[in-house]
This record gives C-alpha cells, sequence and structure tokens, in this order.
C-alpha cells in the first residue's frame, strides 16, 4: 500500500451507464475524478440491451452521440407486449420523444466502452482491472477506496465523495452499511445471451409473458438479437440451473416467443445473475457515499427504461455535486438535495412499476392485461408513459 494516497474530489467504482456518464458530468464541470472498473472493456453485461429515445439528449450533452450512432446498432420503432397466447399490445417508440424518434438496440460492450472511451477524452482518471477491496474511513465517513489491480499492485485513493455505481451488487454500499441481517434469497433470476436466427419483425422489440416472468428479445448489432428474461427461482432449481433449459421450457411456452426463437441459436455464453431486489435501494448509504443506476435503484426491465434511469439519476447526482463543489462542499446539504430531487424524478415511476410487475408474473393478470391494452392506444400510452415520468399523462 503506497504511503500517500492520490487524491480527486470524487471516485466512481462501475463504468456502466450510470457511473460512466457521472464521471464524464463531473469531469466536465472541472473536478478531478477517477473512474474504477474491476472488468476489462469490452466486456458482456446482463441487461435487455435497448436504449430508449429519451436517452439521445443525455448522450449530446455527454459528447458520445456520434460514437453510438456509429456503433451499429438497431432502431424500433415499437415495442410488442405479447401475452402467452400471443396476443399483443404495441407501444411506440415516438411516445418517449419527438414525432419520428426510434429506440436503439446496442449490446452493452459496445456502449459502455465508447462512454468509458469519453470519459477518458474528457479528463477522467480510468483504472480497469481494478478491484475495490476496502473502503477507507475518516471519523465514520467514507473518506475513500482501497485498491488491487490485476498484476497485484495495492494502492489507495481519498476522494471527497465516492459513488457506488457496481449495478445490484451494490458492492460499496454493502460494506459500508455493514449489515447483520441475513442475505435474502433471490425469487427471481435473470438470464442474457445473444441469438443468430431469430425472427424478431423489422423496427420491433418482443417481450413475452410467461408463469413466473417475462423476458425479451431484440436486435443489436452485428445481425444479433439480445435474450434476455427473468424466471422465477423455483423454476431454475427445478431445471438444473440450465439456462437453455429454462428458455426453452418456460420463455418458450409463450406462443409468440416459441415462434419467434423457433430457430434460434445461442452464439455467446449465458449470463445469469440473481436478482434481490426491485425498486428503490439506499441512496446514501453512509457519510462520504453515494449510490447510482441499479444500486440506486432497479427498475424493472419491462419498462425499457433502465440505462435511462442509470443516465438521469446520474444526471441528478452530479449537477447536484457540482452545485455544491463550488459552493464550498457540504456532504449533508448535497445528501439531502440529491435525496430530495432523485425522490421527486422516480418514486412515483417505481410505484406504477411495481403495480404493473404483479400482474406481469400472474398468468391471468398478465393475459387480461394485455387483452385490454390492446384494444385502447390512448390506455396504452397513458401507461408507458407512467412508467417514465411522474404524473403519467401524455404532453
Amino acid at each position: 500500500m503506497t504511503d500517500s494516497p492520490e487524491k480527486y474530489d470524487v471516485a466512481v467504482v462501475g463504468a456502466g451507464p450510470g457511473g460512466s456518464s457521472a464521471a464524464i458530468r463531473l469531469a466536465m464541470s472541472g473536478l478531478k475524478v477517477l473512474l474504477v472498473e474491476q472488468k476489462a472493456f469490452p466486456r458482456e453485461k446482463l441487461c435487455g440491451e435497448f436504449i430508449s429515445p429519451e436517452c439521445i439528449p443525455h448522450f449530446e450533452e455527454l459528447g458520445v452521440l456520434a460514437a453510438i450512432n456509429d456503433a451499429g446498432g438497431a432502431a424500433y420503432v415499437e415495442t410488442v407486449f405479447f401475452s402467452r397466447n400471443g396476443r399483443g399490445a404495441a407501444v411506440e417508440s415516438s411516445w418517449f420523444g419527438t414525432a419520428g424518434s426510434t429506440a436503439i438496440g446496442l449490446s452493452r460492450a459496445e456502449m459502455d466502452l465508447r462512454l468509458m472511451n469519453r470519459a477518458k477524452a474528457a479528463g477522467v482518471t480510468v483504472r480497469e482491472g481494478a478491484a475495490v477491496t476496502g473502503l477507507i474511513f475518516d471519523d465514520e465517513k467514507v473518506a475513500g477506496i482501497k485498491l488491487k489491480s490485476k498484476d497485484g499492485a495495492e494502492s489507495a485513493v481519498t476522494a471527497t465523495l465516492t459513488v457506488d455505481a457496481t449495478g445490484r451488487a451494490r458492492s460499496l454500499a454493502r460494506r459500508a452499511e455493514k449489515s447483520s441481517e441475513a442475505k435474502r434469497p433471490a425469487r427471481f433470476v435473470a438470464f442474457k445471451t445473444h441469438l443468430s436466427g431469430a425472427t424478431v419483425d423489422p423496427g420491433a422489440c418482443e417481450l413475452y409473458a410467461y408463469r413466473g416472468g417475462y423476458g425479451g428479445c431484440n436486435a443489436v448489432e452485428k445481425g444479433l438479437h439480445n435474450l434476455c428474461f427473468i424466471a422465477s427461482a423455483a423454476d431454475t432449481k427445478r431445471l438444473g440451473s440450465d439456462p437453455e433449459r429454462v428458455w426453452r421450457e418456460v420463455v418458450l411456452t409463450n406462443r409468440r416467443a416459441a415462434r419467434t426463437m423457433r430457430d434460434a441459436v445461442p452464439v455467446e455464453p449465458w449470463l445469469a445473475v440473481p436478482i434481490e431486489r426491485f425498486g428503490r435501494g439506499t441512496l446514501v448509504p453512509s457519510a462520504g457515499l453515494i449510490t447510482v443506476g441499479d444500486a440506486a435503484a432497479f427498475i424493472d426491465p419491462f419498462t425499457g427504461s433502465g440505462i435511462l434511469l442509470a443516465l438521469e439519476g446520474a444526471k441528478i447526482a452530479s449537477d447536484a455535486l457540482a452545485s455544491s463543489f463550488s459552493k464550498g462542499f457540504d456532504f449533508d446539504t448535497f445528501s439531502s438535495e440529491y435525496k430530495h430531487k432523485y425522490a421527486a424524478a422516480f418514486d412515483k415511476r417505481l410505484r406504477v412499476c411495481s403495480i404493473l410487475r404483479y400482474a406481469a408474473f400472474i398468468p391471468f393478470l398478465a393475459e387480461t392485461t394485455i387483452s385490454l391494452l390492446s384494444v385502447s392506444t390512448a390506455l396504452r400510452q397513458r401507461i408507458a408513459l407512467a412508467t417514465r415520468f411522474n404524473g403519467g399523462a401524455a404532453s
């Protein structure tokens, strides 16, 4: 361990969309920023790989839109929700942007790499292949992180503020909270791979309801399709925790999914993660430490707004933090503003999602909901917008 730790205004751990976009914004505001990522990029990540139209203004502000557009992703004009019997209800991408807006299908390997490269160009110090081995405390306040590089070298970094952007793992928050509470067993497991041979209609992203979960299939770059789905932990265990068996024996009970993926073949290793919670996590686990992205809140994947939430949340945190630093940083004042603005932006939509999730996981309710939505465009639009904007009314 070095005797004199490096000093930063902000240390961000995790280079997903939340972490990288926060680092970019903070560096653009003149702060000295470190971005730490345990993996070497590019790397695959379990995700629906759906970039909603509202993400485009964020990419423009971050200076990464051209790089995202050059990555060769697919464009979607609609997302279609299919009940188990194959009946569909479509949600138009343009509802979430301007006329003609489309969503984008792009792998996290490509998107995250472009965000990280933009962070480097913006002046962020980036350390790939570095693991956080511990937190540094100063009078019970998080004051930095301990690191170990892939070659085994250890170092320490001090920071006025540390940001946990490690996703659902919440690696730093868990260390800071030091909870003795037993970890609750996950009720669901999420799986992801890329497929060749899927036959999703051009310009569409498809979502499928089935007993105990839901999943989606959508085009990404290189002519492949992303398959990402959630299954109950009980079904996963019953099928030997074999992703392909869960896909074929659970997901493909949906009639539309069976048709779309009849000739599909996985071309990349399966990824799997347990899902312990949906909704809000702790935004401020300790003095000196905040969370962003999935570490702050995990929004239901069927909304197609997980990447959007990460970008929006990072902007809220970064704007509040840059303002606080310009006035002489005070953690209590900053954290109070962050929590207030985050709650105002997300709490109502997260409640709406919890209701829709309940319906999605119960076959009868899922069938009934999709049947009702299929006959009313106005109702579909209102509910879709409620998963994005507090209030849920179309403008």
